[in-house]
């Protein structure tokens, strides 16, 4: 879920590896089937891809 930083009042989601706290707009995302998960940049989101091909499908 995004909070909203107050002190700029803009959107900020948790990146889903390393839980940094980034702009929604600055965020990276991938579409899941029923969610929406949001990286904060590509280094991370190569470390979730490379997670999820090790645990295989449907895990």
């Amino acid at each position: 879920m995004a909070a909203i930083d107050e002190s700029k009042g803009e959107q900020q989601v948790a990146c889903e590896i390393c839980l940094k706290q980034i702009p929604l707009s600055e965020a990276k995302s991938d579409e899941a089937s029923d969610y929406v998960r949001y990286f904060c940049g590509l280094e991370c989101y190569a470390r979730w891809r490379a997670q999820e091909k090790k645990q295989g499908p449907g895990t």
